[in-house]
């Protein structure tokens, strides 16, 4: 077998799937990059078993076919360092001997048999398709994704929730002190049905979307799910289990409404949160006219600090205690300007959501509240 081609669009395939490869692999054979010339069709996968990535490229000068294996480590570290230049791959089909010829000089290793590669399933013939656009499908999963749980009793807690209704497309994360809804209604699928992506591709999927600009086709049934995009291809196992009824959770009544410049409110948070016992990043939220007074102390080394900042509310006297970090966390995935916080008392469930949502989205953040020592 022999192909050329550049060095820079063969780096950049390869870095981008090659996230998926774990530092540990049960199969030393997923290591590597299993290589398949077909024509002057290259198509690149990588894998950790659980996940599988797939890139396909033009190469140039095409001679032969036929599938090979390349240690990760052995291409990408040397590629790295190349600038932009042809490179010819010459690969002896008997022993897998293979040369890279580029301008100042050569590469030369031995390959692996690519028939040991673990083959993809393929999915049963229930399975369910859906059209996403790209950016729709990105927004979803980078607000979602800090919500998710790293809990090893409850695994459904540990993705993002793709919750996929007639007239639209639900986006939910939780690991119990926080969660996250956002609702589109750009999708309209005109039919139920749902899945839960582990969180390790959902994190590669958010990497590889903010390149792409068209729709994504999205096909899964009860353990996997395929999800093509014009430049790659992934098959990952879902989480298996039963989602909570997560709008169950979500308080309706919430009498007391505060609204905060975004911004101010954040900053403020990063600032007074220094001083609060690191153990509970607790801080203190106290209402009332037009005036929040944002607090935290740290009993063990007498430390405290409090701020004031200008907000929108009209009602009684109102306290309550958030994590801090959490709170910081939700107010970094909400792009409005100003945030409205809504309340009912201080040991029920608190609601930020943004005072203007996008355009086709519903948005909101659900924060559990921490007691107050008073």
């Amino acid at each position: 077998m022999r192909f050329d081609v550049s060095s820079i669009t063969l780096l950049s395939r390869l870095q981008s799937i090659g996230k998926v490869i774990a530092a540990k692999n049960s199969l030393p054979i997923l290591d590597s990059f299993l290589f398949k010339l077909e024509g002057n069709n290259l198509t690149i996968t990588a894998s950790d078993a659980e996940t599988r990535l797939v890139t396909s490229l033009e190469v140039l000068n095409a001679e032969g076919s036929g599938v090979f294996a390349v240690s990760a480590k052995i291409l990408l570290e040397p590629l790295k360092e190349l600038p932009e230049q042809p490179l010819t791959f010459d690969i002896n089909d008997e022993n897998l001997e293979i040369f890279i010829y580029f301008q100042n000089g050569k590469y030369n290793f031995i390959g692996q048999k690519g028939d040991t590669y673990p083959q993809q399933k393929s999915l049963n013939e229930n399975a369910v398709s859906i059209d996403i656009d790209a950016q729709v499908l990105l927004n979803g999963i980078s607000r979602s994704l800090f919500a998710t749980a790293d809990d090893e009793l409850r695994p459904v807690m540990n993705g993002v929730f793709f919750d996929i209704q007639p007239e639209e497309l639900v986006f939910v994360a939780s690991d119990g002190h926080k969660l996250v809804r956002l609702r589109n209604f750009s999708i309209k699928a005109g039919s139920t049905s749902s899945f839960i992506m582990p969180k390790k591709p959902a994190t590669l999927l958010k990497n590889l979307l903010t390149k792409e600009e068209e729709n994504v086709h999205i096909s899964f049934d009860e353990n996997n799910t395929y999800i093509k995009c014009s430049n790659f291809e992934m098959i990952c196992r879902l989480v298996e289990g039963r989602y909570p009824n997560y709008n169950s959770v979500i308080p309706k009544d919430n009498p007391f409404k505060v609204t905060i410049d975004r911004i101010s409110f954040m900053n403020a948070l990063k600032r007074v949160s220094v001083f609060s016992n690191q153990a509970s990043s607790l801080v203190k939220l106290e209402m009332e006219h037009n005036e929040m007074l944002v607090s935290a102390q740290d009993i063990d080394f007498s430390t405290s600090a409090e701020e004031k900042i200008m907000c929108s509310y009209d009602g009684s006297t109102l306290t309550i205690g958030f994590k801090a970090t959490y709170l910081i966390d939700i107010l970094n995935n909400i792009n409005s300007e100003d945030v409205i916080l809504e309340l009912a008392d201080p040991s029920r469930a608190g609601l930020i959501v943004p005072s203007e949502n996008q355009e086709n989205e519903d948005l909101l953040m659900l924060l559990m509240p921490m007691m107050l020592n008073e």
